[in-house]
């Protein structure tokens, strides 16, 4: 394998306080380095994000106006030179041997992309270890599937002929949250073969407050919302997400909702709270795992999945009014 030609390309936007322990970090792979390029698309950062990168010798830096990282690393597959195109972030950073296991599995000709994998990069945060632990979960899943019909961008990688063939990543994402999955999803509904990688993963930073992390929650429902519209027979059935989720989002918003007539009196308060105890006993088995493997976040954890359920059920809320607000125009 070591003679395939490979190029990286990292999206980057204000990453000026991650973007140079990424680099580093791929700079320092043991893949001959002759035989892989690194790319740096600057989305029209306002930081010093740009001059951080010109730094790295070996780093091909290239510009364009603010569009979204969909735009960015299509751009930087347009300037590339390698047979296989990987992606990584710029909050990410990458093993020694990164290159190596993302690249292996296409020793396999009928495989066309590779999914990797993370760890958590900052563990002090016990947000960042739940963000951690429910990914760990999901990919658990993926590791026991042949074939994956789910690539996120943060460790990904691609055959560039099949990844030019279907247009790159879907532009009308202008920010971070949709624009991997739909990508593909269109390769997987052609019969193309992607698999998951567990030995190819990234150490990554993960929301540190609750905040931040509600905040992800709720703009990754909203984009969801334009990604089950363009690909509506993914929207229950793909190797990522566990069917569970949805259920459990759906009793999150009902019970929100009767909770909110029994606040103006429309409605008794026990029919809210019922559902509330049902949600909250969902919680429970997951909760019991993490806190067997970590007692602070296993505490905490029934309230943090109940928060993000709401944000993730009120993002697809928002995302749906959306879409259809725009359809009546």
């Amino acid at each position: 394998m070591e003679k395939i030609k490979v190029s990286v390309i990292v999206p980057v936007y204000n990453s000026e306080k991650t973007i140079g322990k990424c680099l580093s970090s791929l700079i320092a792979q043991n893949y001959p380095r002759n035989k892989y390029e690194i790319i740096v698309v600057d989305d029209g950062s306002t930081d010093e994000t740009a001059e951080i990168a010109s730094k790295f010798k070996k780093v091909k830096l290239i510009k364009q106006i603010h569009r979204g990282p969909a735009a960015a690393r299509n751009l930087g597959v347009k300037k590339s030179k390698g047979d296989m195109v990987l992606f990584t972030d710029a909050d990410c950073v990458t093993p020694k041997n990164w290159i190596r296991n993302m690249i292996g599995p296409f020793e396999d000709k009928k495989i066309v992309g590779v999914a990797g994998t993370y760890k958590t990069l900052n563990k002090k945060s016990s947000i960042a270890r739940f963000a951690g632990y429910e990914i760990e979960e999901r990919h658990k899943t993926l590791s026991k599937k042949r074939f994956v019909d789910f690539i996120g961008t943060f460790s990904a990688a691609y055959r560039k002929n099949v990844f030019s063939r279907f247009g790159g990543f879907d532009t009308s994402f202008t920010t971070s949250s949709g624009e991997d999955p739909e990508l593909s999803f269109r390769i997987n509904k052609a019969g193309l073969k992607m698999i998951f990688q567990p030995k190819a993963f990234v150490y990554h930073l993960h929301p540190s407050s609750l905040w931040e992390f509600l905040k992800q929650k709720f703009w990754r429902g909203f984009w969801r919302v334009f990604t089950y519209e363009k690909h509506r027979d993914k929207m229950f059935r793909h190797s990522y997400t566990p069917k569970s989720l949805f259920v459990e989002e759906t009793l999150t918003g009902i019970t929100s909702v009767l909770l909110f007539f029994s606040f103006l009196n429309f409605l008794p308060i026990y029919y809210g709270l019922t559902f509330f105890i049902i949600i909250f006993l969902l919680t429970l088995p997951f909760a019991l795992k993490l806190f067997l493997k970590d007692n602070v976040v296993g505490l905490f954890s029934p309230w943090i999945i109940i928060l993000r359920n709401f944000f993730t059920g009120l993002g697809i809320f928002c995302g749906f009014l959306n879409v259809l607000c725009k359809k009546l125009k």
